[in-house]
C-alpha cells in the first residue's frame, strides 16, 4: 500500500482464547427482545450461530449477517439504529447552541495552494458553507485577477454529493483530466475538459481507484491505472491495478494497456511520465514497507519496462529526473529516509549517489522544484524544510512561525517559484509564495476565520508508555484554564501506516476548544514521526503497543490533573477507529466516552473485502497465518467485547458508501457492544450512519457540520458539560 492509499494494527492468553470460543451464539430470549440501557430500547440484533475455526480455536461470529449490505435485513436494521440514535442526539439540551457556533465558526473562505501550468493558476475555492469547493482557473495571482469557475461540483446534484475527487491540468495548461465521486464512494470517474472553453470532451473513464493522471508534455494524451473487468462485465478491485494511456478525445474502450506486474504477482502498477517526457516511470505497490520501480523508455517504441529497484528492500519515490539520473526518496538504508540518485544506465547500488543524506530529523517529504530539493522534516512531529541543491548542499532553511505543520512546495523542474501553507493548532491556514531565487516568502491568501486563536495556548509534553517508550503529544485549550481535573478533554489518535499526526487548524477542535474543551493528540507508534523503526514498533505482533501508548497519554492527563475519566473522552477514525475501539473495551474504566468513527474493528475479516484491504496486511497481519491471528484477537474490537461490562458512552459513526473500510465492521461492533453493556449501566451506545457519504473525502460541508454538532453534543452529555453563553 502506498502513503496516498493509507486510510488520505500479542500472543493471545488461553483464557481470552476461551472465552471467545465459548460465546457462540445466544439464548432464544436474545432473538426476540431488543436491548435495553437505561432508557434507551435498542433494536433487535439478531444472533446467528456461526462460528469459524482458526488454528483449531473456534470464534463466533453471531452478527455475519450484517456484512451482507444489500440485504433487506440489514437495511431495516441500519434504519432502525438511526431510528434511535438521531432523536437522542437532537435532544441533548444545547444541540441548536453548538450546531449555530459550528456554521458560523465554518462560514470563511478557504482556498487551496495554486498549481501553475502553461500560464494558468489552477485553486480550488469555498466561499465557507458551499458544500463543495469549487475549482477556478486565472492567469495571475493578483487578487483582482479575474477568477473563471472551471469546475462547480455543487451543480452535479441537488444535495452536493457527487465531490470532485481530483483534477490534473496539463503541462500546456490547455486541459484537465478531472473526476468525481459519487456519494463518497471510493470509485471515481474521469473526464477531459478544455480548459478556455470549459466545455467537456466525449472522453469518460471509469473502473479507478487511488490513481492519478499523468500527462504527456504537449498534452495529448495520460497515463492512468485502473482495475480489469470480472465474468459479470464489472470493475474488480479485488484485482491488481494495470497502467493504461488514454489518448484525449476518445473512448475508454480504445485506450492501451501498457504495463501490468508480472504473472503471478499482485503488485498494482502506477506511471508517472517524466517532465521530459522521456520516461515512464512505474511504481509498484503492496504493502507499506517496501516497493518496486521499473521504468519505460518512452523514446523508444514498444519498449518494455525494464526493472530499476526491484529488490523490494525499502520505499522508493519518484521526485524528478536530469535525463537518464532518477532522483528518489527512500528508507533504503536510510529509516529516517534520504534522497538518492539513480542513473538508469547503471542502476547497480554501488553506481547510487546520495544526493541528500539521512538527517536527525525525519524526512516525511521531499520535492524536486526549480533544481532544488526541497525536504520537509518532522521533529517531534512538527515540520522543519531545508532546500538543496542537485548536487546536495545545503542552500537555506525556511522559517516558520513555530510548531506547526507545512504542506505544499510543489511544482515543476523549471520553476522560480513554488507555494506552501503553513498552519498550527492556534493558527489558521495562511498560503505563502516563495521565491526559489531569493528564498522569499510572501503572503498570498490569510484565513480570515471567526475564530480568535489568541485565546488558545499550545504546548507539547512527553509521557513515557508501558514499555518506557517516551511518546509526544500536543495539548491545546484556552489560556488560563485550572489544572483541578475538572476539564472536559478530547484525546485523538491514529497510529498507523506511518501516518504523522503533526499541528493542524480545525474549526471543530477550535469550537470545542471554545466550549471549554481541553484537545489533545498523541503521536503514538504505528505512525511515521520518527521514521520506519516507530512505524514498525505499532504494526502486526507489536500492534498492543499502539494501545498501550494511546493508555499511558490518558493517563498522563490524568495526573497531570487536566482532567480525569469522567471527564476524558477518546476520538479516532479508520485505523483510528480501530484505536478507539480496542482501548475502550481494554480500559473501559478511564473515559467517560468514546467517538470511533469509520473503524476498523474486526480483525480476522478486514481484508476480504477488496485487494486494498487486504494491503493493509503489513500494518495488521492476516487471520490466515497463526501468530498473526492470536495478535489480533488478542485486540479485534468486535471479539473482544465481554458481557455484563459497563463501557463509556460509545457513539459509533460511519457511511452507507464507505467502500474503504466497509461499514459492516461498525454495525459489527454496535450490535456486540449494545448486547454487551452491563444491564445497569447507563452509558449509552448508538451508531450514527451517514447516507450518500464515503470514508471523508468529499462529504458536502452541510453533512460534516451536522455530524460534528452531533459528537460534540453527544460528548457534552456524556461528559456533563456546561455549554459558555
Amino acid at each position: 500500500m502506498s502513503k496516498k492509499h493509507l486510510l488520505p494494527l500479542l500472543a493471545l492468553g488461553a483464557t481470552s482464547a476461551m472465552l471467545v470460543a465459548c460465546d457462540t451464539g445466544s439464548s432464544g430470549d436474545d432473538e426476540t427482545m431488543s436491548e435495553t440501557t437505561s432508557s434507551i430500547e435498542y433494536p433487535v440484533s439478531r444472533r446467528g450461530d456461526v462460528v469459524d475455526d482458526y488454528f483449531g480455536t473456534k470464534v463466533a461470529d453471531p452478527y455475519r449477517w450484517l456484512e451482507d449490505l444489500d440485504s433487506q435485513e440489514t437495511a431495516d436494521w441500519v434504519a432502525a439504529q438511526n431510528n434511535v440514535t438521531m432523536p437522542y442526539l437532537r435532544d441533548i439540551a444545547g444541540w441548536d447552541a453548538v450546531n449555530q457556533r459550528l456554521t458560523e465558526a465554518w462560514n470563511y473562505e478557504r482556498f487551496s495552494l495554486p498549481v501553475e501550468r502553461g500560464g494558468h493558476y489552477f485553486y480550488t475555492r469555498n466561499d465557507g458553507l458551499q458544500d463543495q469547493s469549487v475549482l477556478y482557473v486565472t492567469h495571475g495571482l493578483d487578487p483582482d485577477e479575474k477568477q473563471h469557475v472551471l469546475i462547480d461540483p455543487n451543480q452535479l446534484r441537488d444535495d452536493a454529493t457527487i465531490s470532485l475527487s481530483a483534477w490534473v491540468p496539463d503541462p500546456t495548461g490547455l486541459w484537465l483530466a478531472w473526476s468525481t465521486s459519487d456519494g463518497g464512494t471510493d470509485w471515481d470517474t474521469w473526464y477531459v475538459r478544455d480548459v478556455e472553453t470549459g466545455e467537456d470532451l466525449p472522453d469518460v473513464i471509469k473502473g479507478t481507484k487511488f490513481t492519478s493522471a499523468s500527462w504527456l508534455p504537449d498534452g495529448s494524451g495520460f497515463f492512468y491505472s485502473r482495475y480489469p473487468k470480472n465474468a459479470a462485465g464489472e470493475y474488480d478491485d479485488g484485482q491488481k491495478v494495470s497502467v493504461y494511456f488514454h489518448l484525449r478525445g476518445t473512448s475508454q474502450s480504445e485506450d492501451v494497456l501498457v504495463h501490468s506486474s508480472p504473472e503471478g504477482e499482485t503488485w498494482d502498477s502506477y506511471g508517472t511520465v517524466t517532465e521530459d517526457g522521456d520516461y515512464l516511470v512505474i511504481t509498484y505497490y503492496d504493502g507499506a514497507f517496501t516497493n518496486g520501480v521499473s521504468v519505460i523508455d518512452l523514446k523508444r517504441e514498444g519498449h518494455a519496462a525494464e526493472p530499476l529497484l526491484m529488490e523490494w528492500d525499502a520505499n522508493y519515490y519518484f521526485l524528478g529526473n536530469d535525463g537518464p539520473v532518477f532522483y528518489f526518496q527512500t528508507t533504503n538504508d536510510a529509516p529516517l529516509a534520504r534522497v538518492i540518485a539513480v542513473d538508469v544506465r547503471e542502476p547497480d547500488p554501488e553506481n547510487w549517489a546520495v544526493v541528500v543524506p539521512e538527517a536527525e530529523e525525519t524526512l516525511e517529504s521531499a520535492k524536486f522544484v526549480g533544481g532544488y530539493f526541497i525536504a520537509s522534516y518532522l521533529r517531534d512531529a512538527y515540520s522543519l524544510v531545508s532546500l538543496y541543491d542537485r548536487e546536495g548542499n545545503h542552500v537555506r532553511d525556511v522559517e516558520f512561525p513555530g510548531m506547526g505543520t507545512v504542506s505544499g512546495f510543489g511544482g515543476t523542474e523549471d520553476a522560480t517559484e513554488t507555494f506552501y501553507k503553513y498552519q498550527s493548532f492556534d493558527r489558521a491556514p495562511t498560503s505563502y509564495r516563495y521565491d526559489l531565487v531569493s528564498g522569499e516568502s510572501s503572503v498570498l491568501r490569510e484565513s480570515d476565520t471567526k475564530i480568535d486563536a489568541s485565546q488558545f495556548e499550545l504546548k507539547q509534553v512527553f509521557f513515557t508508555s508501558k514499555d518506557g517508550t517516551r511518546v509526544p503529544m500536543f495539548i491545546v485549550h484556552k489560556k488560563g484554564i485550572k489544572l483541578d481535573g475538572s476539564n472536559p478533554t478530547l484525546l485523538y489518535g491514529y497510529g498507523g501506516f506511518n501516518v504523522s499526526e503533526t499541528p493542524y487548524f480545525s474549526i471543530t477542535r477550535s469550537v470545542w476548544m471554545e466550549m471549554g474543551g481541553v484537545y489533545a493528540l498523541a503521536n503514538l507508534r504505528g505512525g511515521g514521526e520518527y521514521g520506519e523503526a516507530w512505524h514498525k514498533a505499532g504494526t502486526k505482533l507489536d500492534k498492543q503497543n499502539v494501545f498501550d501508548d494511546f493508555i499511558a497519554a490518558s493517563e498522563f492527563l490524568i495526573d497531570q490533573n487536566y482532567t480525569r475519566p469522567d471527564k476524558l473522552a477518546i476520538m479516532g477514525g479508520s485505523n483510528g477507529g480501530l484505536l478507539v475501539g480496542a482501548v475502550m473495551l481494554q480500559r473501559p474504566d478511564l473515559f467517560g466516552a468514546a467517538l470511533p468513527a469509520v473503524g476498523v474493528l474486526d480483525m480476522l475479516r478486514y481484508h476480504l473485502p477488496s485487494k486494498n484491504a487486504r494491503a493493509w496486511s503489513t500494518d495488521y497481519g492476516l487471520s490466515e497465518n497463526e501468530d498473526e491471528f492470536r495478535a489480533q484477537l488478542a485486540y479485534s474490537p468486535v471479539h473482544n467485547v465481554e458481557p455484563g461490562t459497563c463501557y463509556p458512552a460509545t457513539l459509533i459513526t460511519t457511511a452507507d458508501h464507505d467502500d474503504r473500510v466497509v461499514p459492516w465492521h461498525s454495525f459489527k461492533f454496535a450490535a456486540a457492544l449494545q448486547h454487551g453493556q452491563a444491564e445497569d449501566c447507563n452509558e449509552p451506545v448508538l451508531i450514527r450512519v451517514e447516507t450518500r457519504a464515503g470514508h471523508a473525502a468529499g462529504t458536502p460541508t452541510s453533512k460534516s457540520i451536522e455530524k460534528y454538532t452531533d459528537q460534540w453534543t453527544f460528548l457534552v452529555k456524556a461528559l456533563d458539560m456546561e455549554i459558555p453563553e
